[in-house]
């Protein structure tokens, strides 16, 4: 099954006898704001204008569970998680499609998790809001209840220690802006740097100028060069598993399974019993 779905294709789907449930996950990482500018507010962006049939689901809130030990983005109570998944009208045995306002992580959040609760078939709108053609409505829906029951384990999930093996007996991938995987910046977590072994493959070059993925070919030969050759175990974190789950997914367009480091650097990097590499050298 495609892991990503055209706009063109998700109006035709919309158009047919069984529609995708249709998710809107637009979220931004919070920062620090200029005094007086509001924070970014998802449902009321939501509110504003969304594809026709779409039902919001917070990230912050549905998608994840309070900051802490565990990281900033923990994954989410599975039983809570299973109740909002059921409110967004989501059922076993209906497609579900993800949007998020074009940066692609938000969505891609939700992807993973679908997946690894055992969802079978969900994709993620490839360019998120901006690549919609057709109308947008303003109508906030609240649809029939949905069955879907997570049953977590249907792709790989890895700790803290899982991470640092898999940097040592395959590739693990390092989401993040490069100049945070050097510790040159560390705009959020406690230390800069990486996961000893880890290699550096910013997520957001897995995607073109629209915020579409390159060609499945460019992205498999672009994660070959990075490591991820054939038998090779292929991991990848970020700062707290959100661009992580895109860099999975992108992986999931060239062929190749991965797993997610959920916890990500603000759990490995809060224990300064880790240790912590610095520059340019995966060591």
């Amino acid at each position: 099954m495609n892991a990503i779905i055209s706009a063109s294709e998700l109006a035709s789907d919309l158009a047919g006898t069984n529609p995708p449930v249709l998710l809107d996950i637009r979220w931004q990482l919070s920062v620090a704001k200029t005094a007086g500018e509001p924070p970014f507010d998802g449902r009321a962006e939501y509110a504003a204008g969304h594809i026709p049939g779409a039902v919001y689901v917070d990230l912050d809130q549905e998608l994840a569970s309070a900051p802490g030990a565990r990281g900033r983005h923990p994954l989410p109570d599975t039983a809570r998680f299973g109740a909002a998944m059921r409110r967004a009208g989501v059922s076993a045995d209906r497609a579900v499609v993800v949007y998020d306002g074009g940066q692609g992580w938000a969505a891609a959040r939700a992807w993973w998790l679908l997946r690894w609760a055992g969802h079978p078939d969900v994709r993620v709108l490839d360019g998120g809001l901006p690549s919609w053609e057709g109308p947008l409505e303003t109508d906030v829906l609240t649809p029939a209840e949905g069955d879907f029951t997570p049953e977590p384990g249907a792709v790989q999930l890895l700790d803290a220690d899982g991470a640092a093996a898999l940097a040592r007996s395959g590739v693990l991938f390092d989401a993040r802006a490069g100049e945070r995987y050097r510790g040159e910046v560390e705009p959020i977590d406690r230390v800069g740097g990486h996961i000893p072994g880890a290699v550096s493959a910013p997520t957001n070059e897995n995607v073109g100028t629209d915020g579409r993925f390159l060609p499945a070919e460019e992205l498999a030969a672009r994660f070959k060069s990075l490591g991820a050759t054939e038998g090779t175990g292929v991991g990848v974190y970020c700062g707290s598993g959100v661009s992580g789950a895109h860099e999975v997914l992108a992986l999931a367009v060239a062929g190749i399974p991965a797993g997610l480091y959920a916890g990500s650097w603000s759990e490995w990097s809060a224990d300064p019993e880790r240790p912590v590499a610095v520059g340019p050298d995966p060591q």
